[in-house]
This record gives C-alpha cells, sequence and structure tokens, in this order.
C-alpha cells in the first residue's frame, strides 16, 4: 500500500468519524455541521465565485508581503552572517522580535496605516520576516569548515570566498527560512484579515462567525489548510529536497 492510498484511508476515517460524531447528536447542528453539510457550502461558495473571490484577494496579499519578507529577511540575515557588529546588535532586537506575535502588531498597524491593504501586509509581512532572517543567519554561520578550507586552499578569500562559497552554502538553510516564513505569513494574514475589512478568507471566515454559520467556518478552515498543504507539497519541499541533494545533505 503506497503513501497515497494510506493518506486517502486516513482522510476517509477521519470524515467518516466526523459523520458518527455528528450523527451521535452531542453538540447541536448549528455548533457541529455535517461533512455533507459543509461540503455543500464548499460547493456553493465555489459556484458562486465567493470563495475564488476571496482566495483570490488573499494569495495576492500574501505574495506582495511574501516577497517582502523574503528580500529583507535574506539581506539582513546575510549582513548579521558576515558582520559581527551587525549580528551582536541588530541580532539581539531580532530575537525579541520573533518572540512578539504577528497579531500584537495589528494595532499599531491601524494606527500608522488606517483598516486597509497596507496594515494587512505590514503585518503579514513582519510574520515571515524574522524566521527568514533567523534561518538566513544561521545558513550563513553553518556551512561545514571542510568546505571553507577546501575553498582556501584553492585560493578563495575574502569576498570572494564568502560570495561564491558561503552564500552558495547557506543556500539550504535559506530554502528552510522559505518555507517557514510562507507558513508564518499565511498565519499572520488569516490573523489579520479576521481582525479588518476588505475581501479575503480571513474576512469570509469572520462574516460566519456573524452570521453563526458553522458550515461556512468549517468549509473556509478547510480551504485554508489545503491551500497550505498544496503550496507546501508541490513548492517548497520539492525545491529544498532538490537542493538537499545536490549538497549531498539528503539521507538515502
Amino acid at each position: 500500500m503506497n503513501a497515497r492510498i494510506r493518506r486517502f484511508l486516513f482522510y476517509l476515517l477521519l470524515i467518516i468519524i466526523w459523520e458518527l460524531v455528528y450523527k451521535a447528536g452531542i453538540w447541536s447542528p448549528i455548533l457541529f455541521p455535517s461533512p455533507f453539510t459543509v461540503g455543500k457550502t464548499l460547493y456553493n461558495g465555489f459556484v458562486d465565485n465567493s470563495f475564488v473571490l476571496a482566495i483570490t484577494c488573499s494569495l495576492q496579499r500574501l505574495l506582495i508581503s511574501y516577497a517582502i519578507a523574503v528580500v529583507i529577511g535574506v539581506a539582513v540575515g546575510i549582513l548579521m552572517g558576515k558582520y559581527k557588529v551587525i549580528d551582536e546588535t541588530v541580532g539581539s532586537l531580532i530575537v525579541g522580535l520573533q518572540s512578539i506575535p504577528s497579531v500584537v502588531w495589528l494595532p499599531l498597524a491601524l494606527l500608522w496605516f488606517g483598516m486597509n491593504e497596507k496594515a494587512i501586509i505590514f503585518i503579514t509581512s513582519l510574520g515571515g520576516t524574522w524566521t527568514m532572517i533567523v534561518n538566513t543567519d544561521t545558513g550563513v554561520k553553518s556551512v561545514p569548515p571542510i568546505i571553507l578550507r577546501a575553498a582556501r586552499t584553492m585560493g578563495a578569500k575574502g569576498t570572494k570566498l564568502f560570495w561564491h562559497v558561503v552564500i552558495p552554502a547557506a543556500v539550504p538553510s535559506i530554502i528552510t527560512g522559505m518555507r517557514l516564513a510562507w507558513a508564518f505569513a499565511w498565519r499572520a494574514l488569516m490573523a489579520g484579515e479576521l481582525l479588518s475589512s476588505g475581501t479575503g478568507l480571513g474576512q469570509i471566515l469572520m462574516m460566519g462567525r456573524n452570521l453563526s454559520d458553522m458550515s461556512q467556518i468549517v468549509a473556509v478552515m478547510i480551504i485554508i489548510g489545503m491551500i497550505g498543504c498544496l503550496v507546501d507539497n508541490l513548492m517548497f519541499k520539492k525545491v529544498e529536497l532538490n537542493i538537499r541533494r545536490r549538497w549531498g545533505l539528503l539521507i538515502v
């Protein structure tokens, strides 16, 4: 039995358990909808394009925020890895900022930018930036010494050694940072959309809460989870696997 069949059977079992719990009548159908009701809500949401529009708006915000997080994260991470004074000053600040949940920045973002796209993009960018910085910095500092000795033996030194040996060797860690940054930015985006106005999956989630429509809430939660899973499996895992195989880091 291959992994796909096992995975299919696992999710089928979950749906059966869900239906059995629903049939048991422990909770009101309003609070605990059946799989059929949620499936119908998903179907109707895609047929009337409301889910498609929300997914498109959320992904647009996420792509913009993610690009900002990667650019800033890689740049600051490289500077921290190369210059000790930046690591000792900015690095300590990053450790503190990393522990602040993205949603905590929302009141500040609303005061600075108002309840609009800029506020959501701001907190979503922050959600991925700290992770990107830490992983890039770790990658630069974790280059195997044997690679550095081999490069120096062949005449590489200074800036040439850093840009042609250290940075390429740090790529696996940077890719891991990009994968984690996507997940953190995705979570921050949902938090931002839940507490702001406009169109997006977070707003549809909040609309379901205001209407006490639990099937809509569960349907949007399923969409959010599926998008995160698809992006991670179809893009980041494959890229990370190829990079690790290229650098001989994959244990067969």
